[in-house]
Parts: structure tokens; sequence; C-alpha cells
């Protein structure tokens, strides 16, 4: 059986590591089949894509593309998008407009927490200064000992009701799954079960991705809790979406399960890679 992972991230959005960097550690994970998934940015597909041939690993490309739905982030991932479509291009370009401003507004909520200077902080964990993120604060602040990990951070910072927290308008669930479809690509719901949505908005919410032309949810993820790789499995069964698996991996130390080390699909649902061509499939 085929070890695939189609979302990770490279020090390209919010990860540690490098494209290649990234690479090497799924390979020597056991990954046969690997994407790269940075928020709103595609720069790093030639360097992962170039690092994957070498090693003999099967690459696809890929992109998480984050959206405003119901006055919530929720993200989308593109695989096997063509890196070079225009639309995709300038639609990323306009969605990572903001991030800065953005995060002004947070370092200021956090400074009058009682945290100075957390912007210049976050920058040093910055690879990509368009891109600066949550993340990179919650870095900063376990670097300066206000939480012990970037989970405790996210636990008293950072969300919707805590110090830090900065809403953002991004695209619509329309824009992207056109951008994606429009890149030659497959649209798929990262992590759904991370979004506080009830039964009702959540059932809203996939009926217009499918209606849209999303064809795909995250059922394994390093976001889900082993009970909902089964929730997910039954509603991806339901709606007759396909499932994917990746592991949301960002950093060694940092992520909740590494590259490649997911359970397979459970049992029933027909994998989002079903039909594509591939060594030992």
């Amino acid at each position: 059986m085929l070890n695939v992972d189609l979302h990770c991230h490279s020090n390209i959005s919010d990860g540690i590591l490098s494209p290649s960097a990234v690479a090497v550690r799924a390979k020597a994970n056991g990954v046969d089949v690997w994407a790269l998934t940075d928020h709103d940015e595609i720069r790093g597909i030639p360097e992962a894509r170039a690092a994957a041939l070498e090693l003999g690993l099967q690459f696809v490309t890929g992109v998480e593309i984050s959206i405003t739905w119901g006055a919530q982030t929720i993200h989308i991932v593109g695989l096997h998008i063509d890196e070079t479509n225009q639309e995709l291009v300038q639609g990323l370009a306009e969605t990572r407009g903001g991030r800065e401003r953005r995060a002004r507004d947070m370092a200021a909520q956090l400074a009058a927490a009682g945290i100075p200077d957390a912007f210049e902080g976050a920058l040093k964990h910055v690879g990509n200064p368009d891109l600066i993120s949550r993340t990179h604060f919650a870095r900063h602040l376990v670097d300066i000992g206000i939480c012990a990990d970037t989970h405790e951070v996210f636990r008293r910072y950072l969300v919707e009701g805590k110090p830090g927290y900065v809403p953002h308008r991004w695209a619509s669930l329309a824009q992207a799954v056109k951008w994606i479809l429009g890149a030659g690509g497959i649209a798929v719901v990262a992590h759904p079960g991370r979004y506080h949505l009830n039964d009702v908005a959540l059932g809203a919410f996939f009926d217009e991705f499918k209606q849209l032309g999303g064809t795909a949810i995250e059922v394994n993820t390093g976001s889900h809790s082993p009970d909902q790789y089964t929730e997910y499995a039954k509603i991806a069964i339901a709606y007759g979406f396909l499932g994917s698996r990746g592991s949301d991996f960002h950093s060694p130390g940092e992520s909740r399960v590494d590259l490649g080390a997911l359970p397979p699909l459970p049992p029933g649902v027909v994998p989002v890679w079903h039909d594509w061509s591939l060594e030992n499939a």
C-alpha cells in the first residue's frame, strides 16, 4: 500500500524546513507520494519538485488556500495544480495581501496584554515576509518563555476571544475552488474537523463546496483525532467525496503527526489518488 502524504508546509509559508529538506524527511519516513501545500504560496514547488525527483519520490503540486466562510477562516487544498496558471498566481498574491497589516494589529494587541515587540520577534521566524502568520507569533512567544509550546500559545492567545486575535478577510470559497479547477487541480477541504461549525453549517458548507466543483475532503490528517478519521470517512462516503490523507506537518517536534505517519484511510473511502498514474498503486 502506498504511503501518501498530501498536506505539509515548508519555510516558504509557516513551516521550519526548506522545501528540499521536507522532501528528504518525507523520503526518510517512507512516504511514496508527497505534496507540498504551503499557505497561499506556490514558490516552493520548483525546489520541492527537483528534490523529489532526485530522491525518487513521487511529487504532487499543491497549495493550501485561506478562505473566509461564515465569518470563519477555512482552508482549501489544491492538488495537481498547474502552478504557472496566471489566475491562480494572481489570486494567491491578492490573498497574501494584507498579512503585514494584520500582523501589526496582532502585535499591538499583544503589547496591550503585556507582550511588547511581538512583531519584530515573529519576523525572526519568517522565511517568507509575505506570509507572516499566527504560527510565527506563536514560535516567538515560546522563545521568550510566555508559553511552553505553540499549542499552549494557541490556547491562550491568537484565537478568537484571546489577545492577539485579528480576523482577516480571505478569498471566498467560490474563488478558491475556481482558481484550483482553473489550474487543472482537485479541490480538497483541509482538516474539516478543525472548524467550529455545527452540523447544519457544516452540511451547508459541504453542499456549497460540492456544487462549486469540490470533490474531496481530508479524512486522515494530523489535525484529526482517530475518532474523527471514522467520522469524516462516513461524511466522505455520504457526500460522495474522495478522501485525502495528509500530516499537516510544519516542523519536527512541533507537529502532532510526522510526515507519512498517519494510518491508512478507513475502509470504504475512495482515495483522492485512486485514478492517478502512480508507481506501485
